[in-house]
């Protein structure tokens, strides 16, 4: 699966045959990648193209005649844009591999070999997006180190930055302490001056523990010594910081007369303590976790995190009572405490989720100590007010290293192993392991896989509908079918976190014959409470083999006395472009019992109406691209008007998803588009009670 799930890919495709360029960009969607394809007719288009697309990729066959390589590679990188290009050749020998790579391509893929291609698309994209971010996070260092200085000038702490002992940065304050005038006659000067006589000594010895990399102490009381000799009483405060790349202490000097130690501290303890666990907070801990965070990618240090939270959450909260919600919150960080001890790092990180920081421990140390954690649980009886209860947890955890030493992709790594582990029956440890990552989705694909079977036997599987309203002034009642997941706590799961591991272990057949049966007993139960509806579903294209599903759709059919005419079967355009075929004969065989044929994702491809001559669909279904801030978008207010005026000739009609306001349904009714679908209009739901009047 592609890591930019949410982004598509916009790739620009030279190559002289369209047909060519249609197989790689079905092939990349097959994978999952979300493609925004474009491909130049001729030299003036591809400069058009290169200069006003914002463009993620280049593929360019060396072997193009309308479009030498050597003069794709100087018209790109005449454009001055950062856009990687993957030359696409037939074949690869030593020649055509180091003419591409000296013309500045920066990976040569064989267009025979799929996956090879595949891992030279995601690569280069991966590294684009490395670039960009690297110069994004460059520019906000400036902006923020420009920041900091400001914000140091004008505190009122006095401040000073140390690299080996001597003062390389100091702010007003701390200059006025001193009593110097300007930070010339401070610069280079040793800390040392700055100490009393009797505490040099004990603060030389402070200063070499420093150096050899020990951490500092919060605080650190003495008397300090201005420029004329005066010693005053002094608490310096020590953080580990960076100037110009170097690394150094800050210090905080306070005059103690101004500080009362025991209610600083105490203050301080309140400040970054839950007042409901007395765990730490979640900024105290985000702090601790960046630490660790930093550690692993400058020192090669290995540390686990965990999050943690009761399953079922809401039905417990049910069982006990709202009022009780701090109690058990309360219950389960002390329960959490017991197990680790005081010396481990523990926090209230979200409502009701806790999180766990095992600072030097290795993976098999942290899976461990998850599953401690998780048996702890499920064997001990909590008492929350009157009631006794036991009370299972889902552990998610990532172990931290080099490999993935950034806080955003370890909070984002643990959420996801957390809710994989929720979502798959709870009372389960899943552990991201950076190092075997192969094992960790091995296990949970396992997991997953158990998990869709079950559904299958036990009925486990959801419907949901969503009302399509056609905006010409017809009120039939029509809504899509939408498959969901008993997540078993109340909670559904959409197709989005299980319909890729269902495809990679054969599973879509069977579960498009389960949606498609339970779609067509809808029917029969609408139609017998005369309200008849015509429903949508989605296949995928594990459908198209064989008639196995025509047959039990005929079957079905005849069984709870549905005309056909009220079924339409949906297929995304990527996947019968390349199952053409078996999409025609497929087509064939549900019209013999009047169903209808759909096609949906419609309009992204290199040449979409292309499809149309060689099937005749009853519907088309806009990709939702075309709709996300269409009123801002005049390019695709003007495809989707150019998309309904062809659809209208061929006699075809028309749905918009993804409707989010009322400003995009006005463009959509003035296109001629012949339904809209969308939350703005109604959201899914477990019952057809929309009201089409």
């Amino acid at each position: 699966m592609s890591n930019h799930t949410d982004a598509p890919l916009r790739l620009l495709i030279v190559d002289d045959r369209v047909e060519d360029a249609e197989a790689v960009v079905s092939g990349l969607r097959n994978a999952g990648i979300a493609v925004r394809p474009q491909r130049p007719a001729d030299v003036e288009e591809l400069d058009a193209l290169l200069a006003s697309q914002a463009l993620d990729l280049v593929l360019a066959a060396t072997a193009s005649t309308l479009f030498p390589f050597r003069e794709v590679m100087q018209h790109v990188a005449g454009t001055g844009k950062d856009v990687a290009v993957i030359a696409l050749v037939d074949q690869l020998d030593e020649t055509v591999y180091v003419d591409a790579l000296l013309a500045g391509a920066r990976a040569v893929a064989l267009r025979h070999a799929p996956q090879q291609l595949l891992a030279c698309v995601r690569e280069q994209w991966a590294d684009r997006d490395a670039r960009r971010a690297l110069r994004r996070l460059e520019a906000r260092v400036r902006e923020t180190e420009r920041r900091c200085d400001a914000l140091i000038d004008s505190s009122r702490d006095p401040i000073a930055y140390i690299h080996e002992g001597m003062h390389i940065r100091a702010n007003p304050a701390y200059l006025e302490m001193f009593g110097y005038e300007d930070f010339e006659d401070v610069e280079g000067v040793s800390l040392l001056d700055m100490v009393a006589p009797q505490h040099v000594e004990s603060f030389k010895a402070l200063l070499k523990d420093l150096s050899r990399g020990e951490a500092p102490p919060a605080r650190h009381e003495i008397e300090a010594r201005d420029i004329d000799g005066n010693a005053f009483p002094a608490a310096m405060e020590f953080t580990t910081a960076q100037y110009e790349g170097e690394p150094c202490l800050q210090v905080v000097f306070r005059r103690r007369e101004l500080v009362d130690p025991d209610l600083a501290l105490e203050l301080e303890e309140l400040r970054q303590r839950d007042q409901v666990t007395g765990l730490l907070n979640r900024p105290t801990f985000l702090r601790a976790l960046e630490d660790a965070v930093d550690d692993a990618a400058q020192h090669d240090g290995q540390h686990g995190f965990l999050m943690l939270e009761p399953d079922h959450h809401q039905q417990l909260l049910a069982d006990i009572g709202l009022d009780h919600a701090d109690e058990l919150l309360h219950a389960l960080a002390t329960h959490l405490q017991q197990q680790l001890g005081d010396d481990v790092v523990t926090a209230r990180y979200a409502e009701h989720t806790l999180a766990v920081l095992l600072r030097g421990e290795g993976y098999h140390a942290t899976v461990a100590a998850a599953e401690r954690i998780r048996e702890a649980f499920a064997s001990h009886v909590f008492e929350i007010g009157a009631r006794s209860s036991v009370v299972t947890i889902s552990v998610g955890g990532v172990q931290i290293g080099e490999k993935i030493a950034s806080v955003a992709q370890v909070l984002a790594r643990a959420t996801r192993a957390l809710e994989s582990a929720s979502a798959t029956g709870g009372n389960r440890c899943e552990i991201f392991d950076p190092s075997a990552v192969d094992r960790a989705e091995e296990e949970q694909i396992k997991a997953w896989v158990a998990r869709l079977r079950g559904a299958l036997d036990n009925d486990g599987f959801v419907l949901h509908y969503q009302p399509v309203i056609n905006l010409q002034g017809d009120n039939a009642p029509v809504y899509e079918t939408l498959l969901r997941l008993d997540g078993g706590d109340g909670e559904l799961i959409t197709p989005s976190h299980f319909i890729g591991i269902a495809e990679d272990n054969g599973m879509l057949a069977e579960i498009d014959r389960h949606v498609v049966g339970r779609t067509i007993a809808a029917l029969g139960q609408r139609l017998r409470a005369d309200r008849p509806t015509t429903l949508l579903v989605k296949i995928s294209q594990a459908s198209l083999e064989g008639d196995a599903l025509p047959r039990f759709i005929g079957a079905q059919l005849a069984e709870h006395q549905v005309p056909g005419e009220y079924l339409v079967l949906q297929l995304p355009e990527s996947k019968v472009f390349t199952h053409l075929k078996a999409t025609q004969e497929f087509a064939a065989a549900i019209a013999a019992y009047d169903c209808r044929f759909a096609l949906e994702q419609f309009g992204v491809g290199l040449d979409s109406f292309q499809l149309l001559t060689h099937l005749q669909p009853h519907l088309l279904k806009l990709d939702r691209s075309f709709t996300e801030d269409l009123p801002q978008n005049p390019q695709a207010q003007e495809r989707i008007r150019e998309i309904a005026a062809r659809a209208r000739q061929l006699g075809i009609r028309t749905i918009a998803e993804f409707v989010q306001d009322a400003a995009s349904m006005t463009i959509l009714f003035s296109a001629q588009v012949d339904y809209v679908q969308g939350n703005f209009l109604a959201a899914p739901g477990p019952q057809m009670n929309y009201d089409f009047e």
